[in-house]
């Protein structure tokens, strides 16, 4: 069994990381399939994800969760707010029994700085000296965490429809390991301010929203 990582954010609010190393008989023992799924792999991560939600959350009724026509996975009474990522061999959740929530997980690749023009506005680009110049290391693990907190509010917010450049706008910070930044969810008539958070590890990156205020 493979927690690769776990944070209670608050008494109401906890994440995790799952790494599979698995088969897929051993998800399907614990949790069904609840969509039409081809693709081994990605089967593979659905079930893990399905499965670490029971683990962070024992009670977590798995069998209610419906599919939303923007793929957004939630429960119709929303007796828990929940969000699953899944990249390469990991999945994550985050579970909240009081407030809306997004996480993801991503892989760092050079091959970001090639679309970071599509999420990042000449506003953000500028505040964090991104440029059309290929990308170090340290540029390429901030391309990386930008984009996984913007795709964070995407599924915080749930609903689709969202330009990431120009209704998720990210404010200034000194990027570290970890830490947590603000930010604005503009859309229409609607604005809300987020609180983010980003943790790195070696290989992977880490973002999520649990809080919100109007």
């Amino acid at each position: 069994m493979s927690l690769f990582y776990q944070h209670n954010i608050n008494e109401h609010s906890k994440l995790g990381i799952w790494k599979i190393e698995e088969s897929e008989d051993f998800f399907l023992a614990q949790v069904p399939v609840q969509r039409t799924i081809t693709h081994p792999h990605k089967r593979l991560q659905h079930l893990a994800g399905r499965y670490l939600l029971k683990q962070l959350v024992p009670d977590f009724p798995y069998n209610e969760i419906v599919i939303a026509d923007t793929r957004k996975p939630y429960l119709p009474y929303e007796q828990y707010h929940f969000s699953i990522s899944h990249c390469g061999n990991y999945a994550a959740a985050i579970v909240s029994s009081k407030e809306r929530v997004g996480i993801d997980i991503e892989i760092p690749s050079y091959k970001i700085n090639r679309i970071s023009h599509k999420f990042l506005n000449e506003t953000e680009r500028l505040h964090f000296g991104i440029h059309d110049a290929a990308a170090d290391g340290a540029a390429n693990k901030l391309l990386t965490v930008l984009w996984s907190a913007k795709e964070a509010v995407f599924k915080w917010w749930g609903w689709g429809s969202v330009d990431f450049s120009n209704h998720i706008l990210l404010q200034p910070f000194y990027a570290a390991q970890e830490g947590a930044f603000n930010a604005l969810f503009v859309r229409q008539s609607q604005q809300f301010s987020l609180l983010l958070h980003y943790k790195m590890f070696d290989e992977l990156c880490l973002s999520w929203v649990s809080s919100a205020g109007g």
